[in-house]
């Protein structure tokens, strides 16, 4: 461990941060690996927890590490890319990455439209969506929260029919023949809110990412609005652009 240099101008917090920095970039740390504990750090470091604790979150603050509640504290692995290329759900999206994905269902009911809903499914006020909000995890860590918005008269039985803890996408193709080609979505920079941090395992007022998407089945017609949040520790967006010539 380090020995720290107690009449430095440079805070203890901040000497510890950096020492584990190095750790990780050197490799002495790899991705999936456990962080020594608050408690650790504090006893063979001579500090109060305080400051082992402020040091700790400085790097989860950077994305650098993550924390398990229950588990510990993990040296994060690269960032998963969130491509507007593809039209990809999270299920295919994590298959792709070598990830296991699951999901914890938080809501699952028919209810009647609001208006943004309506408008953006081309629906009156009060017609009958289907409503599944759902935790996503990638190998058991959560990743982000999606509220899907489906009308009902597309796909009547969904609810009798469909197990929320597998892929949408793949039983409304299967079953229904309601295939996804095109999604309008916007991409928004925000903070977590109190229930957002306590499901994402994240501190309250963390980055996230906040995406909502139109998606669009082969007849041009909006069969899903979606409203999500994902980690901002934990996902980056990329895209492709090409210049005309």
């Amino acid at each position: 461990m380090l020995a720290l240099d107690r009449q430095s101008v440079v805070p203890l917090y901040y000497q510890i941060r950096q020492f584990l920095l190095e750790q990780i970039r050197s490799g002495g740390l790899k991705p999936g690996e456990p962080v020594p504990s608050e408690q650790t750090i504090s006893a063979q470091m001579g500090v109060s927890r305080m400051t082992a604790r402020q040091a700790l979150k400085s790097l989860c603050d950077l994305g650098i590490i993550y924390s398990q509640r229950g588990k510990g504290t993990f040296v994060s692995g690269s960032k998963l890319e969130k491509s507007f290329r593809q039209v990809l759900s999270f299920s295919e999206e994590m298959a792709a990455r070598g990830s296991r994905a699951s999901s914890k269902v938080l809501l699952f009911e028919v209810a009647r439209a609001d208006a943004s809903v309506a408008d953006a499914l081309g629906l009156s006020p009060g017609d009958e969506v289907i409503n599944l909000r759902r935790l996503r995890l990638a190998d058991a860590i959560p990743m982000g929260i999606e509220w899907s918005r489906i009308p009902l008269h597309l796909c009547s039985d969904l609810p009798d029919k469909f197990d929320p803890k597998t892929s949408l996408y793949q039983i409304l193709e299967q079953r229904y023949g309601i295939r996804v080609l095109v999604t309008d979505e916007v991409a928004e920079a925000g903070l977590a809110r109190s229930e957002e941090a306590r499901l994402l395992h994240i501190a309250k007022r963390s980055p996230v990412l906040l995406f909502s998407r139109i998606s669009y089945a082969e007849n041009e017609k909006p069969v899903e609005y979606v409203n999500s949040v994902y980690r901002g520790d934990r996902y980056k967006i990329v895209n492709r652009l090409i210049t005309k010539r």
